[in-house]
């Protein structure tokens, strides 16, 4: 499915990478560090200089940038989730953008960015670590229901992306956007045949087709408490 639309008016507000892991005493993450770059260097594995903590859920091909709309703020602040304070980079993405959002991008899109080559592969599913970094217990599941996560991108030709840079549409391989992407995976209820369309997403990232797969072969949803609610011992940490 080749794509003749275009992306929506938008800019880069920002970029950011960090090396550094502190967080909290006992709990490693990037999510509270990262730091504005001027441009930022993107191999088919990572970012220079920008550590991950966790590998299993963030980082390595699949997962190479995440990119946060800076719109999305402002509706987590107004729904008193977060204080006004907080803005970018305080999700720990390392593209920050105005004027496109999920609604716009579909999974398995290729999009330009300066001479870099990226693909779409799956909305961010959101961690308890959120819950620690906004001290609300809720964070995450709140971000999970209201489908405003960001998304991250797999990296199909290396190189160097600035902040005057536009992302440009080059192909459309699914007609599933990384908003109805959240809706089928992410709804309460088992859904097979959301699931089977899902997977039915060229360029889908391979653990979400293997956790969609063993739905299917389980008949049940995967739990979600330890991904959104932490071990007993972060728990503490996490605010009201």
């Amino acid at each position: 499915m080749s794509a003749s639309l275009s992306l929506p008016s938008h800019q880069l507000c920002g970029l950011y990478a960090s090396d550094n892991l502190l967080f909290r005493e006992g709990l490693p993450s990037g999510i509270d560090s990262k730091q504005s770059q001027p441009l930022l260097q993107v191999s088919f594995f990572g970012v220079l200089h920008d550590a991950q903590a966790d590998g299993k859920n963030h980082g390595g091909a699949e997962r190479v940038l995440h990119h946060f709309p800076l719109e999305h703020y402002q509706v987590y602040q107004q729904q008193q989730l977060m204080a006004s304070k907080r803005t970018a980079p305080a999700m720990g993405e390392n593209i920050s953008s105005l004027g496109i959002t999920e609604h716009h991008l579909h999974i398995g899109d290729i999009v330009a960015l300066g001479d870099v080559l990226l693909q779409v592969t799956q909305p961010r599913a959101p961690c308890f670590k959120l819950n620690v970094q906004f001290g609300h217990l809720g964070f995450s599941l709140a971000m999970q229901e209201t489908a405003m996560c960001g998304w991250f991108y797999r990296v199909l030709q290396e190189g160097t992306i600035k902040l005057d840079d536009q992302l440009i549409l080059r192909e459309r391989h699914s007609d599933i956007s990384l908003a109805e992407s959240m809706a089928l995976y992410f709804a309460p209820q088992y859904d097979a045949a959301a699931y089977e369309k899902l997977l039915t997403a060229t360029g889908l990232a391979s653990d979400w087709q293997q956790n969609l797969q063993q739905r299917l072969a389980n008949g049940k949803i995967e739990d979600w408490q330890k991904r959104l609610h932490g071990p007993a011992q972060f728990q503490a940490l996490q605010g009201r």
